[in-house]
């Protein structure tokens, strides 16, 4: 049986002397302690030397490929074929291209890759002519531009640069934003009313380096930079001006700071065409899905694009909110839907209740997108171009979603109302600023207090209203019976009236005449008594 050993300097063939040993895997390497045992089991046939690291380059990028490099094939078909033996390869795609092209019987298994690991220990003593100074020098090399082939290396994808490039920039902003508070600031003491009526800073900068002086508005020219209305507010504003007077150093170092913002702000936007341009050589699709911008946050704060396409779509979604992650994590709150992927354009045009679910999406696709320019092999953007078209034509499948429900004139109306510009307008809520209670003990107290008083004089009134309905009401029961009373009187009365007439008319017997008066019995006496105090 032949082996096929394959080294950093050259192309090794050996022939097994013993394949008895190869059957005890687990004790073969006993056979390769030394270079003495390793020559009985094994002895070198033939050996192809490469000639520089360019022709071991091509030999070894052929074969991590699945390829046959020329060379090889004429050190087999010299060697193998005439001594119509097997051939012991390590690695099985190597021996199945092989036997197609050259048909040739090729063996892989566990005892070859013992087989191999021997050899390799031996190689010193088992390859002659071949230095160890030389070997690890070739072996350098070709690791070198083997790192160099498989990475792609090139000058314009260095995402370091990208980092530094937009690090740069926030810190450019931050920087120019101070500089120009702090100008506005000083000059508004001399003429305040300039910064009232121009509101661009790069603007109001380049007035003030021109003219200076409020005094000089009146003769300056200002219609490069300003409209001719404007020109106009600014230069009676000028004449009526509130402001100090200021000496001619003062304007002096004024103007001085005033250079300063406007060379920045020229650098700035240079750099951002630096950064626009590095991203599209590096990124392109990732360019073409979250911006220049976003996209080189997320690679300067993942540290490279090897380390950010090692990230799930899930941690690209939040990345640049960690804290608020963490803070919900240990609050057991809903953690943050969305990160530093937030600023993209996509995100932002969205309604607020689509905003997850379009964020979670681009993530998703950005991912993509990440590793397809870290590890492809195409520089274009063909495919951020497609996938940023599936993500529009998702969200306007989901913003459509209510107006489908609507039929007839309702569908109209919707359609008509979806391209309004509607802000909700929220007024600020100042309870949430301190954690102090709004009103003090005392103040409680006291308010206890009075709706205690106010409940009792409700209570009050209403016995008193119960009171007075109670003594209306006896008051009309005596009414009431006076009334009865005064009815039965009458009826009696009557009574005795019609009495009397009757007695009067009654004739008085002839026989015997009345000479006495009739003496009243004494229950007619109690009667009457009663009716006089009834009357009474």
């Amino acid at each position: 049986m032949l082996v096929l050993f394959e080294t950093s300097v050259g192309y090794a063939i050996f022939k097994v002397l013993n394949e008895k040993k190869l059957q005890e895997v687990d004790s073969l390497w006993k056979e390769f302690e030394t270079p003495e045992k390793a020559n009985k089991i094994v002895k070198l046939k033939h050996f192809e030397k490469f000639q520089d690291t360019a022709e071991a380059l091509a030999a070894f990028t052929a074969l991590m490929e699945g390829k046959i490099n020329k060379q090889l094939k004429k050190v087999l078909k010299k060697i193998v074929k005439e001594a119509h033996e097997p051939l012991a390869v390590a690695d099985a795609k190597l021996g199945g291209v092989i036997k197609e092209k050259l048909n040739l019987s090729c063996i892989h298994s566990p005892v070859v890759n013992e087989l191999m690991r021997g050899i390799r220990s031996q190689m010193d003593g088992l390859i002659p002519g071949v230095e160890p100074r030389e070997m690890a020098a070739m072996c350098l090399g070709l690791a070198h531009s083997l790192s160099r082939y498989r990475l792609k290396f090139s000058a314009d994808k260095v995402d370091t640069m990208i980092v530094q490039a937009i690090s740069l920039l926030d810190d450019l902003d931050k920087e120019l934003n101070n500089y120009i508070m702090r100008c506005r600031e000083w000059y508004g003491w001399h003429f305040p009313e300039l910064g009232k009526i121009i509101s661009d800073n790069l603007t109001y900068c380049k007035c003030l380096q021109k003219v200076g002086d409020r005094k000089n508005y009146a003769s300056a020219t200002l219609s490069e930079l300003l409209p001719e209305e404007v020109e106009a507010e600014v230069k009676a504003a000028a004449e009526i001006s509130m402001g100090t007077e200021v000496s001619e150093e003062d304007i002096c170092n004024i103007l001085h700071l005033c250079t300063q913002v406007i060379e920045i702000s020229e650098y700035r936007t240079q750099l951002y065409e630096y950064l626009q341009n590095r991203m599209m050589a590096i990124a392109p699709n990732v360019t073409v899905m979250v911006g220049e911008l976003v996209g080189a946050r997320l690679i300067a704060h993942a540290g490279s694009l090897l380390n950010l396409a090692k990230h799930a779509a899930s941690t690209v979604q939040i990345l640049g909110a960690e804290k608020a992650l963490f803070r919900a994590l240990k609050s057991r709150r809903d953690t943050p839907k969305y990160g530093l992927i937030y600023h993209a354009s996509l995100v932002g045009q969205t309604s607020p209740k689509h905003k997850g679910k379009i964020s979670r999406m681009l993530a998703a696709k950005t991912v993509l997108a990440i590793r397809y320019d870290a590890f492809g092999e195409d520089s274009s953007s063909a495919m951020g171009v497609e996938n940023r078209a599936k993500l529009e034509a998702r969200l306007r499948t989901l913003e459509d979603r209510g107006i489908r429900k609507i039929s007839g004139t309702g569908k109209a109306l919707a359609k008509a109302e979806k391209y309004e510009h509607k802000s909700e307008v929220k007024t600020y809520d100042p309870s949430g600023d301190s954690t102090l209670p709004t009103c003090s003990k005392k103040r409680k107290i006291e308010e206890v207090d009075k709706d205690d008083e106010i409940t009792e004089k409700k209570a009050k009134k209403a016995k008193i209203k119960i009171k007075a309905e109670v003594e209306e009401e006896e008051v009309e029961e005596e009414v009431e019976e006076k009334t009865v009373l005064e009815e039965e009187t009458s009826v009696k009365k009557k009574k005795k009236k019609d009495k009397k007439k009757h007695i009067k008319e009654e004739p008085l017997s002839e026989e015997e005449p009345c000479t006495s008066t009739a003496i009243p019995s004494p229950e007619k006496k109690k009667k009457k008594k009663k009716k006089k105090d009834i009357e009474d």
